[in-house]
């Protein structure tokens, strides 16, 4: 499959997984935990908590009369997930968990020795409830061209500090819109994965306005203030 193939199947998917609400997300993610460590299944709850108090919440904004406005998070779009071969499983997890919980699809690229391959990780989310597209497995040989796709909202890497460093550099060489690079070079701590605010990194702010005037109202009272005038 071509990268630029796999990138429409990941966009395509995005605007339902992304539409379809924390709520429903989270349940389909602590349904995963079923098939999952006691340690993964805490870090899941803890990043599925912590984005529920964070971004999960739509707030109302003051509007002239007749008019609502919402403050509320969505997701980016297509993230790349990645860690080496020393990285533990608990963080990988927790980079796919608050991907996903915020709204993101997610390609998960981990290496060839890697104790649980990225497909199996794929068949274990997709059993759970995620459709298809909003997570896939893609090999090392595909991850550089990924990482360069201006589309690509961001890259979630758990590692070395040099590679790190090597795709920030590829990050910035690339056309289209910037990209998040959300790195954790920590392994034994994860204090970047283990933030309570991690999920805050894989968000957009938007907002929603809505006119719950009729149509042609506000010309209707100018008319009837004018009308009383003369």
């Amino acid at each position: 499959m071509t990268i630029q193939t796999l990138v429409n199947t990941s966009s395509a998917a995005w605007e339902g997984w992304n539409n379809l609400g924390y709520e429903a997300r989270t349940r389909i993610l602590r349904h995963w935990t079923d098939q999952l460590t006691a340690e993964c299944r805490a870090m899941v709850e803890f990043q599925c908590q912590h984005a529920e108090e964070h971004v999960a919440s739509t707030l109302l904004m003051p509007g002239p009369t007749g008019e609502t406005n919402e403050l509320y998070c969505a997701g980016r779009g297509s993230f790349i997930v990645t860690a080496d071969s020393d990285t533990s499983l608990v963080a990988v997890v927790g980079q796919l968990t608050a991907a996903l919980v915020t709204g993101n699809t997610v390609f998960v690229c981990l290496p060839a020795d890697y104790p649980l391959k990225a497909k199996e990780i794929v068949a274990q989310l997709e059993q759970s409830g995620c459709a298809g597209g909003v997570i896939t497995a893609i090999d090392n040989d595909q991850l550089a061209d990924l990482v360069s796709h201006p589309a690509i909202a961001g890259v979630a890497y758990a590692g070395k500090l040099s590679t790190t460093q090597a795709l920030a550099r590829q990050l910035a060489a690339r056309d289209g819109l910037l990209a998040q690079l959300i790195s954790e070079t920590d392994l034994d701590k994860l204090p970047v994965i283990g933030s309570p605010t991690y999920s805050l990194r894989f968000v957009t702010e938007r907002t929603r306005t809505i006119n719950i005037t009729a149509v042609g109202g506000n010309a209707t009272l100018l008319e009837l203030g004018s009308g009383e005038e003369h």
